[in-house]
Order: structure tokens, then sequence, then C-alpha cells
């Protein structure tokens, strides 16, 4: 059995990070809560994707999912382009020292501030509506820069079985499929360098069957609208989705059988139809999600009209994914631990609260656990993506936490 397909385990223990000790990256850290992140782990998932994807496809990573510089930067030499969502975020992509060629930047609402430091810089610019490409191609008219653009595509399909649905329906992603010939003809009569299509129907699905129906339609979709295109198409983003395994009955997504099906739409019909377009998948959870914790210190336990809680020192605030309040709509636990404890029984059903003014504020709810005590570590596992950047750090005006590779 391969580890694509291997029984789902978490990717980080409790005991150690990166082979440091927890105890011991806590004092290196200086502080709780913090983030620590296993470079090891997220070389040996680069590995696993190289060796079940077929060669010839090229491996993007959003960064939004973490884009922690010093993890961008392990990355720039383990992936082969980088997408980003913001201009802050391609700042950081630049100065990891990925070449502006190799740098999409997707998202609704990219403001004339983003599109110019973006055409600047010569990044790929996923355009997300006909204002958009107005509005890139005033920009580069004035700049004197022939902008570099791709068409980022609402497709006229959905997946189901999703985390989040990204495509399909009425969408403030993309443009509607049906609209996307009449927009080629817009940007074929403007100076606009036009590469090809990014088409993302949705992200975290952990059902490999529907992730390769989804694949196979976007190649589909992507056929016909480069036979209807006046521009030649070098370049097809099909976006990501792969899911990473968050709660006790989840299975790990079969890589291998996503491997086999892109291998065969690459030698089939993307090779007949589209010879000249340079194919990539776009991850980013499934990249880093398993190679990060989140780690948090016990302040206080208290018993209240028989149940038992542990106060830590940092909440939704820094996971609000944890917290169940970023997706979830029935909300269940992420893998929880109590550090330096992985051979001890669990003793004792627990709530794991943070230190904010909220019922909200909740790790884990009827955990069992090994019993703690103030001044334990609490490790909450699946933190790599979607963690700090995607938390209200500023809620009640607590200290952000910390961040480490290791």
């Amino acid at each position: 059995m391969s580890e694509a397909t291997a029984p789902v385990r978490r990717r980080v223990d409790c005991d150690a990070v990166g082979g440091i000790p927890l105890e011991r990256l806590a004092a290196r850290v200086g502080t709780t809560p913090f983030f620590a992140y296993d470079r090891s782990l997220i070389i040996a998932r680069m590995e696993l994707l190289r060796a079940t994807m077929p060669a010839g496809l090229d491996i993007s990573y959003a960064i939004k999912a973490n884009p922690m510089p010093a993890v961008v930067g392990h990355l720039l030499g383990l992936t082969d382009s980088f997408d980003v969502a913001s201009a802050a975020e391609m700042q950081v992509a630049l100065d990891a020292g990925r070449p502006a060629g190799r740098i999409s930047f997707a998202g609704p609402g990219k403001t004339p501030a983003e599109l110019t430091q973006a055409i600047a810089a010569g990044v790929t610019i996923e355009m997300e509506s006909e204002i958009e490409a107005e509005r890139v191609a005033m920009i580069g008219e004035r700049l004197g820069i022939r902008p570099s653009v791709a068409v980022r595509v609402n497709p006229d399909f959905q997946v189901k079985g999703s985390g989040m649905r990204m495509g399909g329906g009425p969408q403030q992603f993309g443009v509607d499929a049906e609209k996307v010939p009449a927009l080629l003809e817009q940007v074929a009569a403007t100076d606009l360098q036009f590469h090809g299509f990014h088409i993302f129907a949705g992200s975290q699905n952990l059902n490999a069957e529907i992730v390769c129906e989804a694949q196979r339609k976007t190649v589909e979709l992507a056929r016909r609208l480069a036979d209807a295109s006046p521009l030649p198409v070098r370049y097809l983003n099909l976006g990501g989705g792969f899911g990473i395994p968050y709660f006790e009955k989840d299975a790990p997504l079969d890589l291998d059988a996503i491997g086999a099906n892109l291998a065969e739409l690459l030698d089939g019909e993307i090779r007949t139809h589209l010879p000249d377009a340079r194919v990539v998948i776009e991850l980013g959870r499934y990249i880093v999600g398993e190679a990060g914790v989140y780690v948090t210190r016990v302040v206080d336990r208290k018993e209240s009209r028989g149940k038992t809680f542990l106060v830590v020192d940092g909440g939704l605030h820094h996971q609000l994914a944890a917290s169940g309040n970023f997706g979830q709509v029935i909300r269940r636990d992420y893998p929880v631990a109590i550090g330096d404890r992985t051979g001890d029984d669990a003793t004792e059903t627990v709530s794991v609260v943070g230190c904010l003014c909220t019922p909200l504020d909740l790790l884990a709810d009827g955990a069992t656990l090994p019993r703690a005590d103030v001044g334990d570590l609490v490790v909450v596992f699946q933190a790599g993506a979607y963690g700090l950047t995607a938390s209200p750090t500023q809620f009640l005006s607590h200290p952000a936490p910390s961040e480490v590779l290791v």
C-alpha cells in the first residue's frame, strides 16, 4: 500500500516537531501560543506528489494556504510556480526568488493599485471580469508594459463533496464559462499577452472519483473554450481541491487514482487539443496542511456543573478553523493532544477553550484526553494551512502568535 492510500495517521506527533522535543521548542520560540511547521514533512509531501503525478505536470503552491516567508522560501525549489491572492503575497513570492513568469495572481476585486504592482512586476494576472480586463489593458498602456494575463473561468458544472465550492452556479469568482468567448474577443483586440485559463471548481475534497471527474470536465471545458478562442492557449491551470483528513472518520485522498487520471488526460485529450499548454495543478492545503501544529499552554483548569474545561492561552483568534467557525456546517473537533503525553492513556473528557470572552472560542468539545494541568501544552494538529492568516488576530486585542519552520 502506498502512502497515498495508507490509513489516516497524524503527520506530526505531539512529542516533537522537526525532531525537536515540544517543550524545548516552546522554550526556543520563547512564548506560547505558536505555530510550528515541519520542513521534512513538507519535503515528504512534495516527494509523494512527484512520485504519483505524471511527468510534465507543473505543481503550483497556492501561497494563501500559508504565506509565512520561510515556508514559501522552502517551497521555492520544491514546486514549479506560485499562485498568489494579494499584492502582499505577490511580494513574498518575488522576495523568495520565484521568477515573475511563474507567478499567477488570482482573486476577485483586485484593486487598480494591486493590478499596477502586478503588471509592473510581470506576473500573470488571472482576470475575473470584463471590467478587470479593461482595467488591466488601461494600466498596461499607461505603464508601457504588455500585461501577462489568463482568464479565470467559472465553470458550467459543480463539484460535489468539496469543503468550499469555488465554481459552478452564480459565483464571485471568475468569468462565467458562457461569457468567456466574448471576453477573449475583447482581449484579442487589446495589447494583452494572453496565456490561457484557470478553472477551479472546489476545495478540500477527499473523494478521488469526484476530483477525477472534475478534472475531466475541466479539460473538456478548456478544450471547448480553446476551440472558440482567437488566441492560442499556452497555459491551463486545473486548480486543485485535494483534501486532507481533519476528522476521525476522514479517509485520506487516493492520490494514485488522481495521478493515473491526470496521466490519461495529459496523454490524450490535452496532448490532442491543447498541445502547447503548460498544465498546472494548484495546491496549498495538501502540501502544507498536515505539516503544521498549533501549540498553546493550559493557563487554567476548571469544573463547571460537571464539565471540565482546560483554558489555554490561545484560541480562535489564531486558529479560527479549528474552532469550527471557518466553513464547518456541523462543528467537529480537529485532532488534539496533550504534548509529551503520547504514551499516556486517555482518562478524562474535557473541553479545550481559548482565552477570548466569547463562547465561540472552543478548540475541542468533549475530547477524551490524558489528564492535563496548568502549564501543560495542548497540540492542535492539521494546522499548517489556513491557520494564522485565516484568523481574526486582532479580535479582543490579544497578542499574535509566533511561527517557526523547523
